[in-house]
C-alpha cells in the first residue's frame, strides 16, 4: 500500500506486513492453479479461487495498515507490496485470458501498460534511481481490476447471479484499465522530470 514518506523506514525483514505480503505472493500460483483447474480436465474450482483472491485483497489492506500503525514499512515491503498486486494481476489475466473469459485485446491493453511501466523502471536504474512509487491512482487502478476479474469469474455460469457479474465485472474492467494507463503515463512523466533535471545537472 502507498504510505507517507515522512514514517520511519526500517530494514528489518521479518514484520507482520512483510509476511503478510510475503502470503499473498504464495497465493498467487495456488490462485493460477485455481482457475485453469477445468481446462487440464480437473473439477471446476473458481469458488476456491475467489476466496483465494478475496484473502489476497483483505492482506493487501491490512499489510498497509498494520506497517503505518506500528512503525514497520520497510524497503522490502515497498517492493513486496506492488509485486504481489501486478503477479495477482498477471496470473488472473492468464487465467481469465485462457478460459476465454477476457478479450485477448483487453490483456494486450493491460500487459502493453507493464511493458511501458517496465521500460520506465530500467530507464530510472541507468540514472540511478529507485522505482517510482505506487500512487493513489495506481492502487484506485488496482482496486478496480481486483473487484473486476473475480466478478468476470463468477460471469462464467448461467443465471440471474452471472449476468449481474458480468455487468458489474465489465463495469470495474473499464474503470480500471483506464485508470491503470492513467496511472502509467504519470508515471512516465514522473520519469521524463527526473531524467531531465538529472541530466541539466551533469
Amino acid at each position: 500500500m502507498e504510505v507517507q514518506e515522512t514514517r520511519v523506514q526500517t530494514d528489518r525483514v521479518l514484520t507482520i506486513p512483510n509476511m503478510l505480503s510475503m502470503a499473498r505472493l504464495v497465493g498467487v500460483p495456488l490462485f493460477l492453479w485455481l482457475i485453469l483447474r477445468p481446462e487440464f480436465g480437473g473439477p471446476k474450482s473458481d469458488g476456491w479461487a475467489l476466496l483465494v483472491l478475496a484473502l489476497s485483497g483483505v492482506s493487501d489492506y491490512l499489510d498497509g495498515k498494520l506497517a503505518r500503525r506500528w512503525n514497520q514499512i520497510s524497503s522490502l515491503g515497498r517492493l513486496l507490496d506492488p509485486a504481489a498486486d501486478r503477479l495477482y494481476i498477471l496470473s488472473t489475466l492468464v487465467g481469465l485470458t485462457w478460459r476465454e473469459i477476457l478479450p485477448l485485446w483487453l490483456t494486450a491493453v493491460l500487459l502493453a501498460r507493464e511493458l511501458v511501466l517496465l521500460v520506465m523502471v530500467g530507464i530510472l536504474r541507468r540514472h540511478g534511481y529507485p522505482p517510482p512509487q505506487v500512487n493513489f491512482l495506481g492502487k484506485a487502478a488496482t482496486f478496480n481490476l481486483m473487484y473486476a476479474f473475480p466478478l468476470l469469474l463468477l460471469s462464467d455460469g448461467t443465471g440471474w447471479i452471472s449476468s449481474l457479474a458480468a455487468i458489474f465485472g465489465w463495469a470495474f474492467a473499464g474503470w480500471g484499465t483506464t485508470l491503470y494507463w492513467w496511472a502509467g503515463v504519470l508515471y512516465v512523466v514522473q520519469v521524463r522530470r527526473l531524467v531531465r533535471a538529472d541530466v541539466m545537472t551533469d
